[in-house]
């Protein structure tokens, strides 16, 4: 092979791994936010998920400059009110970071309940309330949910204490396990979110 077409392949193969090495450190997490998840139940079922984000410092800083105006070290509702309409309803186009699968069909989070955003000694956290109703039968129903940000601009990890909690949940009977989850990639194939893996049944 004439030395010429040798160094345009190798030229191209260089190009291409620059590339895709440039997307890679364009795409890396900003922002850090770790995850609990309320698995709340009522008297059918599954009602849905308390979600808790506690965000690092820098994101912490920026929200409490752009929102809190009285500079007073709280978010007050009319301050919250503007957080969720100008920060965090955008969202809505991402699933709310929330990805459920009721079996193996995937559950699209249309809204969310109860916003709250809560800012103490410079740490902000965000609650919010996904319903996902799935009524209890005699046989185990599975659900998983895993909260990331597909673009990899944020970064969500469980918390390492009690990332996972019940509420309401007496009449069923509940398994939980946190592990990544196999069936889903993002960041360029090369991560697999970690998911909350419920099944639940009526007490027998």
């Amino acid at each position: 092979m004439p030395k010429k077409t040798n160094l345009i392949i190798i030229s191209v193969i260089s190009l291409t791994i620059l590339s895709i090495f440039c997307g890679v450190s364009r795409s890396h997490p900003h922002v850090f936010i770790v995850n609990r998840i309320k698995i709340v139940f009522d008297d059918k079922g599954l009602a849905g998920f308390n979600i808790h984000w506690k965000f690092d410092e820098m994101f912490a800083g920026m929200i409490a400059g752009d929102y809190d105006k009285n500079q007073n070290g709280f978010l007050e509702k009319n301050e919250i009110v503007l957080i969720e309409k100008e920060a965090f309803s955008y969202l809505a186009n991402y699933n709310y970071f929330t990805f459920i699968k009721i079996g193996e069909k995937p559950f699209k989070v249309k809204f969310i309940q109860n916003f709250s955003a809560i800012l103490n000694n410079n740490k902000l956290s965000y609650k919010f309330f996904v319903p996902c109703h799935v009524t209890a039968t005699n046989n185990f129903k599975n659900i998983t949910v895993a909260v990331y940000d597909p673009s990899y601009y944020s970064a969500i990890f469980f918390a390492e204490k009690n990332p996972a909690a019940l509420d309401n949940s007496e009449a069923f009977e509940v398994r939980t396990a946190i592990k990544e989850d196999e069936s889903t990639s993002i960041y360029y194939d090369m991560i697999n979110p970690w998911a909350l893996f419920l099944n639940f049944r009526i007490k027998q």
